[in-house]
C-alpha cells in the first residue's frame, strides 16, 4: 500500500523514521494546545477574572473600583467596552452612595439641635413634681431622645469614616486594660437583664491603632451582645495572641443569626431582627467593620439560631514598647 499516489511507499519507511513523525505531530500538537490556551487565558480568562473580582468589590461597597482598558479606543474589542461599561456603572453607584451619604450627613446635623433641646426640656420636667402617668411620658421623651441622637452620632461618625476624614491617631497601647474600662461602662446594663460577664484575657497585649476608634468597636459589640441576649444568659470576653495577631472575642448567649442574616449583617441599616423586639438602627456593625479596615483589622462571626454568636476582631501585634519591656524585667 502506498501513501500519497505512487510517492511514498510507507513499508520502506524505517521505523525509527515512524515514531520519529509520529513524536513530532505529537509534540506540535501539544504545544499549539499549550499556545492557544495561553492565548485564551490572557486575552479571556485573565480579563474575565479581574472583571469578577472587581464586581465582587462592588458588591461589598467599595464604589472606587476601577480597571484600565486593555486597548486603545480605535483598537477596542468587547471585553474592552464591558470594561467601560462597568467603570462607568461604579461611578455612577459612587455618586448615588456620596449623595445619599451627604443627605444623611445633612439631614442628621438638622436634627441635632431640635433633639438636644427636647432633651433638656425633657430632663427639666423630670425634676418637677409629677404623677406616675407624667413621669412615665418624660421618660418616654427622653429615652426617645437619646435612641434618635444615638442614631444621629452614629450616622455622622459612618459617613467621616466612609469619606475617610477620619484619621486615626496611632499609638502603642494595652488593648487588655481598654476591653475592661469599656466592659464597666456596661456593668448597669448587663445587670439590668442578670447576664453573666466571663472575663479570659491575658495580663496584656499590645496592639498599635487609633484607641478611640477602637473603644467605638468594643462599644458596639458590648451593646449588641447584651442588647440581643437572652435574659439570664452569659457574656464571655476572650482574649488570645501570637507572635504576630492579637484576636479578641465577644460571645453571647442570645439570639443567634442564620447564613442569610450574617451575609448582610455588616451592611449599612440592615437588621437581622426583622420583628424589631430590640431596639437598633442597623449602623453599629457597619460602623465596627469601616473602623477595622481603616485600622488594618478584620472581623468574622459565628453563629447559631437560638444559641448566640461569637465575634471575633483580629488585630496585628504591636512590637513590644519600653513600657511592656520594662513591666517584663520588673516580673
Amino acid at each position: 500500500m502506498k501513501i500519497i499516489g505512487d510517492y511514498i511507499d510507507y513499508t520502506k519507511i524505517p521505523v525509527i523514521a515512524k515514531i520519529g513523525i509520529f513524536g513530532f505531530w505529537f509534540l506540535a500538537s501539544v504545544a499549539f494546545t499549550f499556545f492557544i490556551s495561553w492565548q485564551s487565558k490572557k486575552k479571556y480568562t485573565d480579563p474575565l477574572e479581574e472583571i469578577a473580582d472587581a464586581a465582587r468589590k462592588v458588591a461589598e461597597g467599595d464604589f472606587s473600583v476601577y480597571l484600565r482598558p486593555r486597548h486603545t479606543k480605535d483598537k477596542a474589542d468587547c471585553l474592552d467596552v464591558l470594561v467601560q461599561d462597568f467603570n462607568k456603572m461604579v461611578e455612577e453607584l459612587g455618586s448615588t452612595e456620596t449623595l445619599k451619604m451627604d443627605f444623611f450627613s445633612n439631614v442628621s446635623h438638622e436634627f441635632k439641635t431640635p433633639l438636644s433641646v427636647i432633651y433638656s426640656n425633657a430632663q427639666i420636667l423630670q425634676r418637677q413634681e409629677m404623677d406616675e402617668e407624667q413621669k412615665d411620658c418624660v421618660n418616654n421623651i427622653t429615652d426617645a431622645s437619646r435612641r434618635m441622637s444615638s442614631l444621629i452620632q452614629n450616622m455622622l461618625k459612618l459617613n467621616k469614616l466612609e469619606k475617610q476624614t477620619i484619621i486615626p491617631e496611632v499609638e502603642v497601647y494595652d488593648v487588655c486594660a481598654q476591653l475592661c474600662e469599656c466592659a464597666v461602662q456596661f456593668e448597669e446594663s448587663w445587670e439590668k437583664k442578670n447576664l453573666e460577664l466571663n472575663v479570659e484575657m491575658e495580663e496584656r497585649a499590645y496592639i498599635a491603632a487609633d484607641p478611640g476608634l477602637m473603644e467605638l468597636v468594643w462599644n458596639n459589640l458590648l451593646s449588641n451582645a447584651i442588647k440581643y441576649n437572652r435574659e439570664g444568659g452569659s457574656i464571655t470576653i476572650s482574649e488570645t495572641s501570637d507572635d504576630q495577631y492579637v484576636r479578641v472575642s465577644v460571645a453571647d448567649t442570645g439570639l443567634g443569626m442564620n447564613e442569610n442574616v450574617m451575609k448582610h449583617i455588616f451592611e449599612k441599616f440592615y437588621q437581622g431582627d426583622e420583628s424589631h423586639a430590640t431596639f437598633g438602627n442597623g449602623l453599629g456593625l457597619a460602623l465596627v467593620k469601616r473602623t477595622l479596615e481603616l485600622s488594618n483589622a478584620s472581623i468574622t462571626v459565628e453563629s447559631t439560631p437560638d444559641k448566640g454568636s461569637v465575634f471575633t476582631v483580629i488585630m496585628e501585634k504591636a512590637q513590644k514598647t519600653k513600657l511592656e519591656r520594662g513591666d517584663e524585667n520588673e516580673s
